[in-house]
């Protein structure tokens, strides 16, 4: 299975701190956050990896390499200007050469098994499988609802706080899903995913409560730093 990874954002609210290299390569010990990712994947059986990368992408290139020295393969798939999310996956279709794959965000550590999503979309032929995630308190976002484990609402507005799903950030989605993004800025969260309930799509859903960090702010890097060093993932 292969997995494509966004990593070509600005990093702007992590340049307090990282000022230097595009964000998932920020250093976490001796090594950039983005090598733990790639751990991470190579331990779920996933050795075909697809960085979408913009800006400073050259400094993930020469890290990495074609991936042989990290028993992965590697491409890339280069930005000329911001695309947004569903842009970028649109922009690296040529590299994208099954039928299913993974999308992540380079700067997120999610711990999961990563054959669930296989599971549930082989259970339900789903166009597209989301991992949410349940938070106590839902007040800053938009949240997931369902009926079973299929999507009926994406990203909404929801009255009062307490409990509920967010979206985590990872998507094991159909390649035929691709013909339908415009070759243009496009976000896959505001954009794509709402339009595809609407055309009612089935989109299924896999809850996960394993481990999980979005490096974006300094106090979120600095924990995953400690975290690291304490699970001893290096």
């Amino acid at each position: 299975m292969q997995a494509l990874l966004l990593a070509g954002g600005l990093g702007t609210r992590l340049r307090s701190v990282v000022d230097d290299r595009p964000k998932p390569m920020a250093p976490v010990g001796d090594k950039p956050f983005l090598y733990y990712l790639v751990e991470q994947l190579k331990k779920n059986g996933i050795t075909d990896v697809i960085f979408a990368v913009g800006y400073k992408g050259s400094m993930i290139e020469e890290y990495f390499g074609d991936g042989k020295e990290f028993g992965i393969k590697i491409s890339y798939s280069y930005e000329k200007e911001q695309l947004g999310t569903a842009g970028a996956i649109k922009n690296a279709v040529k590299y994208i050469n099954q039928e299913y794959f993974l999308v992540l965000n380079a700067d997120t550590f999610y711990n999961l098994e990563y054959g669930s999503l296989l599971d549930i979309r082989e259970q339900e032929d789903s166009k597209m499988v989301l991992v949410l995630r349940e938070i106590e308190e839902s007040s800053r976002y938009g949240v997931v609802t369902l009926n079973g484990s299929r999507i009926t609402g994406f990203n909404e507005k929801v009255q009062g706080s307490g409990k509920a799903l967010i979206n985590g950030g990872v998507y094991l989605m159909d390649k035929s899903l691709l013909d339908e993004i415009p070759e243009s800025k496009c976000s896959l969260e505001n954009e794509m995913i709402p339009l595809w309930l609407n055309k009612g799509y089935k989109l299924s859903a896999y809850i996960n409560d394993g481990y999980f960090i979005d490096i974006g702010i300094p106090e979120d890097y600095f924990r995953f730093r400690k975290d690291a060093a304490e699970f001893g993932w290096r």
